[in-house]
């Protein structure tokens, strides 16, 4: 089925249809709640990555309900980033960088990533369409944004059609320098990035397209082949994984993962800590294990491999870039460092001219 509108047709939107499509599958009374709570949908395609259908398999996990959806952690919020509470200008408009909006163009999704940050957005009726108008206004009236990124949910369930005239009204403005997309499609619906798409895209330039692969089993030739249509239209492809817990937590998945996307020339771009919201809990890691991944791709992948480990502050606070720490010291004319090896390095400093003068 390689029409992505066949795709999206025949998704498994209900648990008695994943059923139907993985018989193998033991169907719990938590897992019904949880895509009761939750909106669940995924592509036949994402499914057929499955391997076993259970919570051990690192694709199911990310796309099929789990009772750790139902923790009640009294300290996390739907919204716990902010998003709608506090950096909202305009509706479905989010503004909390200078130079930079997002752009909320859509619910609507492939798939509905049991991890999203979004949970309290995604799959659900929207209440009226965003106003794109409005939020053109917005950024014309302030030109220190230079940078609209169009996410949602997912931009690519929309029509090529309607993703043109969404982009032609923020091109329109002269003081934004590029666009991003942010989508998922890539791993979840490969076949929507056809021609037709790539070539309307390619119209916009400069446009910057950031997808999501969580785990080496989602680069599969379909993937790949989406990916090299983007890039033979001059669209750079960058990746923002989520570290996640059983699924990807490990050094050596990420080290996999980041050697698999140089293969097919998408840049690992960060490594994001999975987000503190209700109901994604179950899927965090220590910021220590993320550091501890840094620190072995450091040593064992060269730098255009290597991924900036981000975490996304609670109450708005934004992304911040963690890293490990290299430097043990310094003393007059001299940095004290440890390299990849964990060795201990006397590195030369320079005098601060300025401040002498």
């Amino acid at each position: 089925m390689q029409d992505w509108r066949r795709q999206m047709a025949h998704r498994a939107d209900s648990l008695d249809k994943l059923a139907e499509r993985l018989p193998a599958l033991e169907m719990t009374e938590a897992m019904r709640q949880a895509a009761t709570k939750y909106p669940f949908a995924v592509t036949d395609y994402y499914l057929s990555l499955i391997e076993t259908p259970c919570p051990a398999d690192r694709i199911f996990r990310q796309c099929v309900p789990d009772a750790g959806e139902l923790l009640d952690n009294a300290d996390l919020l739907p919204d716990e980033l902010g998003e709608d509470s506090q950096y909202s200008p305009v509706p479905g408009l989010i503004h909390r960088y200078p130079d930079r909006v997002v752009c909320v163009s859509t619910t609507q999704c492939p798939m509905y990533c049991r991890h999203c940050t979004r949970k309290r957005l995604v799959g659900r009726p929207a209440k009226s369409e965003p106003d794109i108008g409005a939020h053109a206004d917005y950024v014309r009236r302030n030109p220190g944004i230079k940078d609209v990124i169009i996410s949602g949910g997912d931009p690519l369930t929309m029509t090529t059609e309607r993703l043109d005239e969404i982009i032609g009204r923020f091109r329109a403005i002269p003081t934004v320098d590029i666009i991003r997309i942010g989508t998922r499609a890539p791993a979840t619906l490969p076949m929507r990035i056809d021609d037709e798409l790539c070539e309307m895209l390619e119209r916009h330039h400069p446009i910057w397209v950031n997808t999501q692969f969580n785990h080496p089993r989602e680069i599969t030739d379909e993937a790949a082949e989406a990916c090299d249509r983007l890039l033979r239209r001059g669209i750079p492809v960058g990746n923002q994984a989520v570290l996640l817990r059983g699924v990807n937590d490990t050094p050596e998945i990420i080290e996999e993962l980041c050697r698999a996307l140089l293969r097919i020339r998408v840049r690992p771009y960060y490594l994001l800590q999975c987000d503190p919201v209700a109901g994604v809990d179950h899927f965090r890691t220590p910021v220590s294990r993320g550091i501890e991944i840094v620190e072995h791709l450091n040593r064992t992948v060269g730098g255009l491999g290597v991924p900036r480990l981000v975490v996304d502050a609670v109450h708005g606070g934004g992304k911040i870039p963690i890293s490990p720490n290299y430097v043990i010291g310094s003393e007059p004319g001299r940095f004290i460092l440890r390299n990849f090896d964990g060795e201990r390095v006397s590195y030369p400093d320079q005098s601060d001219c300025s401040a002498e003068s």
